[in-house]
């Protein structure tokens, strides 16, 4: 037996809108963070470049990042730029290197956003 389709139907004017029992725990501005965050991490290269800096104490320059990877240089450029505009990389320039350094608050609002989640899910 096929099932039946009901055609949606439209609210009448005047009638009170429905009200969700469920609103979002998170604001639209964080939100919004948050997601180009794990856009810039929705790399396999970029996940690994987020690890190396966060590992190693201090900055690294692109030049000593790009023979851990088999990349051009302006494939890694590209990678790094898209982690510093997201804000999970901090940039500094010296002369023509551009050094890379991890922003740990946004690796830890993203990681308590995530933790966060997952307890909720739990929960449910």
């Amino acid at each position: 037996m096929e099932p039946i389709l009901v055609p949606k139907r439209k609210r009448r004017p005047g009638a009170p809108p429905v009200v969700s029992p469920a609103q979002p725990s998170i604001a639209a501005e964080r939100a919004e963070r948050l997601a180009g965050y794990a856009k810039a991490l929705a790399d396999p290269i970029r996940v690994q470049l987020v690890d190396v800096l966060a590992e190693h104490p201090g900055e690294l320059c692109a030049c000593e990042l790009l023979p851990l990877f088999d990349l051009a240089q302006s494939t890694l450029s590209h990678h790094l730029k898209t982690l510093a505009d997201a804000g999970i990389l901090e940039t500094r320039r010296q002369g023509l290197f551009a050094y890379y350094l991890v922003r740990p608050q946004a690796l830890a609002d993203l990681a308590a956003w995530l933790a966060h989640t997952a307890a909720a899910g739990a929960r449910s």
